[in-house]
């Protein structure tokens, strides 16, 4: 590690806060209706949705009708682009000529994106037209915005006195005309003025100077980059994901793709303090959480930095891990780029995590474990909230006291809940794992052997749970099991934490406010915050160690040990 590298990703962090505070005050008050300067623009435009779709955006929902409209808008949506996706050989903008996607492909990759996820067994410039790529340009809008507004009607629900959790269908509007639409459309100029191609032209020639040709492929690449990162999608236009020099041409679009993926995840803790009225509540939310991330990246960086020991000892070749990296990046770039998108749950990738040491590759697989460190739109929330109410229930049994949170009591059922939010995780990622390593099938498409090739499954349904979408590369994952059992991976992992924490906050909003007392429990310490990053920690290490032990820890004992595989 360099004096220099640290210090980059120190300021980067501190910019990122700077700008999510204010970012957060500003996301509660348009989620909650109050003036912003975007309404004189999108005012009209959300009235003329509303009165063609005869939709009643001021009808409050229950936890049901919010969890109905949910599921159904989605439903409409991912059909409406399976249908692209199928037909895409008779739709426009295909200068390329591509032909058509195999079934199970398409219902991975339909799962995928409006979940949030944008895991991908395709590359994307040899498989999907302009036109398809834009219908998943609109699921990166829209599945990190429905993911985002159900933990708003999460946080509603400890509102004192207050009747129902918002209308789906208005939130829904407005988080896309005053946030994701805004904040890209200025990301994709952004990209474009740093060299980022954005036409609708098809794949070029180039001659070589040794008497060669090479097909280049392009495309609207900058808007797909900016609603990719913004909405922590992480699906690529491109095979090569932001290690391609169209995604990402250098440092200065690195940062930028950097800092979209982690601005609205760490914006929205902010925003949930502003509901539960507690500043400090956030500050403590967010601490432990940046603390976890700050850790993880720092073992991400010195494992990398600190190299293969096996070069050193058999080529002598000294120097830090330089396979599957990008040169214009660097390892501090590099490092930063694969704590956040997993800490983020993005997905997307500027260097071969395939090709980490097996430390640093253990740093995105217990984040996508963990699933909690500040993660995804939305998700990233209920997720830490989850925890919290966890962690209540713990501390109350220790103190002998009901356990509240935010002047709500929680109780059985809603320990119940989410401890059952809590246990799905894990399940969906161990027992497919065990499916596909005891199966002709999953063996089959596990393209290295020993410990690396275990690592290689268990993250990719890591990946499939958490709605990330990165992945080891080292797997078949478009084989029919694996595009099958992946895609059916991130549709429980998108929706059944989600219904669970909106049954949650339907539960807490008919409670009674909680008058705060001497006897209160107070989560806006840090002491509180010191026993909620026990929990996490504790649950996680405890549900995932044994896997942890034969993959990526095993690999870097062999490793030291000199042996390969």
């Amino acid at each position: 590690m360099t004096f220099t590298g640290l210090l980059g990703d120190a300021l980067f962090l501190v910019v990122l806060t700077a700008v999510a505070v204010p970012l957060g005050r500003y996301m509660y008050r348009v989620m909650e209706g109050e003036r912003t300067f975007l309404d004189r623009i999108f005012d009209p435009v959300e009235r003329a949705i509303f009165r063609i779709s005869g939709i009643d955006a001021q009808k409050g929902m229950d936890w049901r009708k919010y969890v109905i409209a949910f599921l159904l808008s989605n439903l409409v949506m991912a059909v409406l682009v399976y249908l692209i996706l199928v037909f895409q050989t008779s739709l426009p903008l295909n200068p390329a000529k591509l032909g058509p996607i195999t079934p199970t492909t398409i219902f991975n990759t339909v799962a995928s994106f409006i979940a949030n996820c944008n895991w991908q067994v395709y590359a994307g410039e040899t498989t999907l037209s302009n036109f398809s790529q834009w219908a998943l340009q609109y699921l990166q809008f829209t599945s990190p915005a429905s993911g985002m507004i159900v933990a708003v009607a999460f946080a509603r629900g400890f509102v004192a006195n207050r009747p129902d959790l918002g209308n789906f269908y208005r939130d829904f509007v407005r988080s896309l005309t005053r946030i994701f639409l805004p904040i890209a459309f200025v990301a994709a100029v952004v990209l474009v003025a740093l060299g980022v191609p954005d036409t609708l032209g098809g794949p070029v020639v180039a001659h070589t100077l040794s008497g060669l040709t090479q097909v280049i492929s392009r495309g609207p690449v900058a808007a797909f980059e900016a609603i990719k990162q913004l909405g922590t999608n992480g699906g690529g236009f491109f095979n090569a994901n932001s290690a391609h020099p169209f995604e990402n041409p250098g440092p200065w679009t690195n940062l930028i793709e950097e800092f979209l993926m982690a601005l609205l995840p760490t914006s929205l803790v902010f925003t949930f303090g502003h509901y539960i009225k507690n500043i400090k509540q956030a500050w403590v939310l967010y601490g432990v959480t940046m603390f976890l991330l700050v850790g993880l990246l720092v073992l991400v960086y010195s494992a990398e930095a600190s190299g293969n020991p096996l070069l050193r000892h058999v080529l002598g070749v000294a120097g830090p891990n330089w396979e599957g990296k990008e040169t214009r990046f660097g390892i501090a770039g590099s490092s930063l780029f694969t704590s956040l998108t997993t800490a983020y749950t993005t997905g997307a990738v500027n260097n071969m995590h395939d090709s980490l040491t097996p430390l640093g590759g253990l740093v995105p697989l217990f984040q996508m474990m963990l699933n909690s460190v500040f993660g995804g739109k939305g998700a990233g929330l209920l997720n830490m909230l989850m925890f919290v109410i966890i962690s209540v229930f713990v501390t109350g049994l220790m103190v002998g006291r009901t356990p509240e949170l935010f002047g709500k009591k929680i109780e059985a059922k809603e320990v119940i809940a989410a401890s059952v939010a809590f246990l799905i995780h894990p399940l969906i990622i161990l027992w497919p794992t065990a499916i596909a390593l005891s199966t002709a099938a999953g063996k089959a498409g596990i393209l290295n052997p020993g410990f690396h090739g275990l690592s290689e499954v268990v993250y990719a349904y890591a990946s499939s749970a958490a709605n990330n979408g990165s992945a080891f590369a080292g797997l078949a994952a478009s084989s029919p099991f694996y595009a099958i059992s992946t895609g059916i991976v991130i549709l429980l992992g998108r929706y059944l934490s989600m219904i669970l924490m909106l049954y949650i906050a339907g539960s807490l909003l008919k409670k009674k406010t909680v008058p705060v007392s001497p006897g209160t429990l107070r989560t806006d310490t840090w002491t509180f915050g010191t026993v909620f990053l026990g929990v996490e920690l504790i649950m996680g290490a405890l549900t995932f160690f044994p896997v942890v032990a034969l993959g990526p820890i095993a690999e870097q004992l062999a490793m030291l040990a000199g042996k390969v595989f």
